[in-house]
């Protein structure tokens, strides 16, 4: 006997101008420290997500307050690695799209990299798995990811696998944007899609600038000023100047303005809050008030809640791209060496791996933008951040209703109908048997 469950949800559904910055042409630095960048990019996704884990969406609309303890110790990482592997969607993911770049070259097409996500063995959720959905029946991106397709389509997906286009363009935003516009497409649109630009250009700056203001400020202008998600940012940078020594206020105004979910199935008519903007906000909120302190940064965007495993990852890889690998503090990189020769769940590639393959793909991506690849150094033609095109998800359409249906479907009887008013309905859950034994 199966028992399908479902969830049924009816839908009926101001910018800040940021200063315009002058840079240098070219950008040199030798490939000792391009490398050691590279490494604190994966590494420090990797040290963030960890430590975020074990909170994940546990704090809904409500801070995580520092008397609460987050565990790290030494071997941490490497027993949460061999443990809880699927905590590390964050990087598998990106290693799927690494591996497809890897085998097929830098012009794979994204067929490639959809089908290779949408065989792959991993569980996936929220866009993601509708994405799958879509290309396992036929449809591809960036359909795929459509919002008339995908009513995910605004939520972190590919914002917590979007570390990888930022890791292989230094000082490239525009070239990441262009990946991105490729691959996000895969399972999100408009704030969806955002999200994963804007930590793609965020990474590419890291590699030029220590100023983590100018890294947050300057990688927005890759967003369009008319969206909500630029919006959002733009609010935050200016509410963190207005409270430089109060992430909790700021934090109290993104809660106040920007929770409000009309899209995600699981997050309407709920605290749950899935959705790319807010997440991406708490990112934000870590970098700008962490200043720099990786502790600060990785605390602050763990204790938003929320995403707070994503979050922290996220956080913890830009600013690690920033110090590089050896700057790191050793408190973080306790256990790490245990950790990085560990293949990643479903995938045949480890820490280790990946800093040789991303040093590879950078130095290749630089070459092909008209940079210079030396013995010992090498020289980025830099890039000034330009806005994707602008994508609204939902647009005229807001939720109604939420209905929970307990049915039986019988082999006799394997349909349900129901009457419902508007203009579009989702139908969420899962199918499965009550008893193993029965048919």
């Amino acid at each position: 006997m199966k028992k399908l469950i479902t969830k049924l949800l009816l839908l009926a559904l101001p910018a800040v101008t940021l200063a315009q910055t002058s840079q240098p042409k070219t950008f040199t630095l030798s490939k000792e420290v391009l490398k050691d960048k590279i490494m604190g990019g994966w590494a420090g996704q990797t040290i963030g997500v960890t430590f975020g884990g074990p909170t994940e969406f546990r704090f809904k609309g409500t801070m995580i307050q520092e008397y609460q303890p987050i565990t790290w110790y030494d071997g941490y990482l490497k027993h949460t690695m061999e443990n809880s592997p699927g905590l590390y969607d964050d990087i598998y993911m990106d290693l799927t799209f690494v591996d497809v770049f890897e085998k097929e070259g830098l012009d794979a097409p994204v067929e490639a990299h959809a089908k290779a996500y949408a065989n792959a063995g991993y569980a996936l959720w929220h866009a993601n798995q509708v994405g799958r959905y879509n290309i396992l029946h036929g449809m591809m991106p960036p359909q795929s990811g459509h919002w008339l397709n995908n009513p995910h389509a605004d939520c972190i997906d590919y914002q917590i696998e979007s570390d990888f286009a930022g890791l292989m363009s230094p000082g490239m935003p525009n070239t990441a944007s262009e990946i991105s516009d490729k691959i996000g497409h895969i399972m999100n649109y408009g704030d969806g899609w955002y999200g994963g630009v804007y930590m793609g250009a965020m990474y590419t700056l890291a590699f030029t600038s220590s100023d983590i203001n100018y890294v947050v400020t300057e990688a927005l202008k890759t967003i369009p000023r008319q969206s909500l998600f630029y919006q959002c940012i733009s609010d935050v940078i200016g509410w963190h100047k207005q409270y430089p020594n109060d992430w909790k206020r700021t934090w109290f105004e993104i809660e106040k303005k920007y929770t409000s979910d009309i899209g995600c199935p699981d997050g309407v008519f709920d605290a749950f809050n899935i959705d790319a903007t807010v997440n991406s906000a708490y990112v934000v909120l870590g970098l700008l008030y962490g200043n720099g302190d990786y502790t600060k940064t990785l605390e602050i965007s763990t204790r938003a809640g929320q995403d707070s495993d994503c979050n922290p990852s996220s956080a913890g890889g830009i600013l690690g791209t920033i110090k590089g690998y050896k700057n790191i503090p050793n408190q973080w990189k306790m256990g790490l060496k245990e950790a990085e020769s560990l293949d990643f769940k479903y995938t045949t590639m480890s820490l280790n791996d990946v800093y040789e393959i991303g040093f590879k793909h950078a130095l290749e991506n630089i070459r092909r933008n008209g940079g210079k690849v030396g013995q010992t150094d090498v020289t980025i033609a830099l890039q000034q951040p330009k806005p994707v095109r602008f994508e609204k998800s939902f647009e005229g359409h807001h939720p109604t209703k939420k209905i929970t249906f307990n049915k039986k479907l019988k082999a006799d009887q394997p349909e349900y109908s129901f009457d419902f008013e508007g203009n579009v309905f989702i139908v969420r859950g899962e199918t499965g048997n009550k008893n193993p034994d029965s048919e």
